[in-house]
Parts: structure tokens; C-alpha cells; sequence
């Protein structure tokens, strides 16, 4: 047989199956976005400007892709075009929510820039918050077949050194067996990214990671996607209203800042 290229030699797929799917949008209740917006306002009109802010996304354990609840920690730095998350944050607000709770993304706000994406800036948070939350919520998502060239399968106490040699991976049984097939299980996890922006606009994306568990194999991708709003209309109260313009008082650190690297805008 012959083939008019090498182009038509399809390498033998290895078996292959799903086990489950992570979030392809981002469901967030009413009340948890309105709150977001909130802190825009309440940062305007206790600092007086539209200074950049962070936050953290929160859910149920039970239920890790609803964003229930917004998170204001302490920001490190608070300037009109830029926010930083320090990895040390991360820890520290998740030890600070109730155990049946877990923070599942962050979220930030560009205040009154004209710049209704993500930057570059906002890159470098998103892998230190990403880094975190992946390894929070993984999950078997598929059990796939480790495809080896040359697997050599030898029985214990029967083999010699030079048999030992042979192969790139060696599978050593407690009785003869002609032929093995080794399945892994792919773990996966996300974590959310939402932006927004003093005139009621919002930009989202979601992160996988998908890890073998025997062989390491690691990949990764960001999305685009939509949110998805659930929950009643119910208004943020006038207590908790007050609860959030202490935290902003007292977390928000306008003008506090580390050696730029680049700013928002030098990152369009």
C-alpha cells in the first residue's frame, strides 16, 4: 500500500473518555455583581477618584461555579490605572471564609478607563490568582490512555537486568500478562476573571488546567465568555451597604503604590 504522503499516517488514537465538564460561562447571582458595582461607587465617593480595586469571587463548596459573594480584602496597591494581587492575599481571604465556602476567580475594576478589556497587567494577577484557585478546585474530567512506543512488561522476580533495559517504561506484574494498557485520569480546574468598569460594563474569561496524573501533562487555556445572572433582584440593604463602605474606607489604599512595571494604559 502506498500513501502520497506522510500527511495520510494517522498516528492510533488511545482510548479516551469524559468524566465531566467544567463551567463554559460564568454564573454569578444579581446580588454578588451588584455588590461589585457598589464598590465602584463607594470607592468614588469616599477617596474621591476612580481608583482601581480587587476583589475575590466566592461560591459554595457545594456548588464551586456559582459566584455567590464578592470578597474585599485588603488591596496592596490602589492607583487610577492599576491594582496589584499579591499571592499572600489569596491565602489569607480564603482562611478568612466560613469552611463550606471557597473563592473560585477574582475580580477588578479599570474605574473610568477607557479600556473595556484586559491588559497585561491584569495578566500577571491572573496567573498568581489562577496558580491558587486551580489547585483548589480540580476535578476528574476525563480518563485517557497513555499512548508508550515501546512498553515493556515483565514479571517479578523473573527478569533479568538486561530485560529490565528494554523499553521506555517497564510494568512489572505479579504474574505473566501479554499485553497492558495504562488509562490516567485527566484532572481539571477553572478560575474566574471578571473585570468592570464604572459605566455599568463587565468583561469575563475563564481558566482551565488540565493535569495527567501519571504522566504530568499539563495544558492550559483562557476563554472569553458570558455571565449567566441567577438569584432575585434583591437590593444590596442599607446595612450591608454600611458594611462595605467601612471595608472600602479601610482596604482601599489610594495612592499606595510599588515600582511600576506598566500601567493599564502602556498595556493596551
Amino acid at each position: 500500500m502506498r500513501f502520497r504522503g506522510l500527511s495520510e499516517l494517522k498516528r492510533a488514537q488511545g482510548f479516551e473518555a469524559t468524566l465531566g465538564a467544567l463551567p463554559e460561562r460564568i454564573r454569578m447571582t444579581r446580588h454578588a455583581l451588584a455588590k461589585a458595582f457598589k464598590i465602584n461607587d463607594l470607592v468614588r465617593s469616599i477617596h474621591g477618584d476612580s481608583y482601581e480595586w480587587y476583589g475575590f469571587t466566592v461560591a459554595e463548596r457545594s456548588d464551586p461555579e456559582l459566584v455567590v459573594d464578592v470578597l474585599l480584602p485588603a488591596n496592596e496597591e490602589n492607583l487610577t490605572d492599576r491594582t496589584r494581587v499579591a499571592p499572600e492575599a489569596i491565602a489569607a481571604s480564603r482562611e478568612s471564609l466560613p469552611r463550606d465556602r471557597v473563592i473560585n476567580g477574582w475580580i477588578h475594576s479599570h474605574g473610568n478607563l477607557p479600556h473595556e478589556k484586559f491588559s497585561l497587567v491584569d495578566d500577571r494577577n491572573q496567573a498568581a490568582v489562577r496558580d491558587y484557585v486551580t489547585t483548589l478546585l480540580r476535578k476528574p474530567v476525563a480518563k485517557k490512555e497513555i499512548l508508550i512506543r515501546d512498553l515493556a512488561i515483565l514479571v517479578e522476580g523473573r527478569f533479568s537486568e538486561k530485560e529490565l533495559e528494554r523499553g521506555s517504561v517497564a510494568l512489572i506484574t505479579d504474574a505473566p500478562v501479554r499485553e497492558a494498557r495504562i488509562i490516567e485520569t485527566i484532572y481539571g480546574s477553572f478560575c474566574y476573571a471578571i473585570v468592570v468598569g464604572d459605566g455599568g460594563w463587565h468583561k469575563q474569561q475563564i481558566h482551565y488546567r488540565r493535569r495527567g496524573i501519571l504522566s504530568g501533562q499539563t495544558t492550559e487555556e483562557s476563554r472569553d465568555t458570558d455571565i449567566v445572572l441567577s438569584g432575585t433582584e434583591r437590593r444590596l440593604t442599607e446595612v450591608e451597604i454600611r458594611t462595605l463602605a467601612d471595608e472600602v474606607r479601610t482596604r482601599i489604599r489610594p495612592g499606595v503604590a510599588v515600582p511600576p512595571e506598566r500601567f493599564e494604559r502602556e498595556a493596551t
